[in-house]
């Protein structure tokens, strides 16, 4: 996956115990971008009462102390090759083959986003474009906006991804802009399900056969009301003309 970091939980609460009512317990986790295993990485904390006190990765090759009592035990057991090597077999025992069956029930599949593009109230003179994008997956993906083609990004924010049904996910980006004659704003949608990104067009924005089109019949509107205004001045001058004779 294009720039995508994965967690994956193999074992939570290894152990859940209580010491003077403090739970302690230890976590499990495989860290991956991909199924190479230089990008997989292992790690173990151990957790008292809500306190990680002492952690080991596989990058580091080594148990690391996050508190007094931690750095004690984390020299303890660095110092026990058993307790070390058997540590360091996690990553390929549970990580290498859950990671490879993860990418391939998961995230090697991908659905093809849909989305609309609509106007919110702004209050102003500003208009506000909003394009939402529903039902992707993977998360990765790309709103952009454009205007003529060229990239726009004052007033442009976004919100954060958003879960969806079925895994997917959603996303919505706003373009607050002040309307001009000619723009042909976009929004681009770009992901990797898609095999050309999606190209909504704002409406509201005309095209030059559009704009032609309004041209021509504002044109004509004008010379309409020329020749109208200039028929009702010569009814008016020949009406000046005309003498009236009285019938007996």
């Amino acid at each position: 996956m294009r720039g995508t970091s994965v967690c994956l939980l193999l074992l939570l609460l290894l152990l859940l115990g209580a010491t003077e009512g403090f739970p302690n317990y230890s976590l499990e986790f495989c860290n991956f971008n991909s199924t190479d295993p230089n990008d997989i990485e292992y790690t173990m904390s151990y957790v008292y009462h809500n306190v990680e006190f002492v952690k080991f990765s596989s990058k580091w090759d080594k148990y690391v102390g996050l508190t007094e009592f931690g750095i004690e035990q984390a020299a303890k057991w660095n110092n026990d090759s058993r307790i070390l090597n058997r540590r360091r077999l996690q990553k390929y025992v549970f990580c290498e083959p859950n990671v490879k069956l993860f990418y391939n029930n998961f995230l090697s599949k991908s659905v093809e986003p849909s989305a609309v593009l609509n106007t919110s109230p702004s209050g102003g003179s500003e208009q506000v474009l909003v394009c939402s994008v529903y039902g992707f997956f993977p998360k990765d993906v790309t709103v952009t906006w454009t205007n003529h083609q060229q990239p726009v990004t004052t007033g442009v924010s976004t919100t954060e991804l958003l879960p969806d049904s079925g895994w997917t996910y959603q996303l919505h980006s706003h373009l607050e802009f002040s309307p001009s004659p000619g723009d042909q704003i976009s929004c681009v949608i770009e992901h990797i399900s898609l095999k050309e990104p999606i190209v909504l067009d704002y409406e509201g924005a005309l095209s030059d056969g559009d704009r032609n089109k309004v041209a021509v019949g504002a044109s004509g509107l004008v010379l309409g009301l020329v020749l109208s205004l200039a028929g009702f001045i010569y009814y008016r001058h020949k009406s000046r003309g005309l003498v009236l004779v009285p019938n007996h």
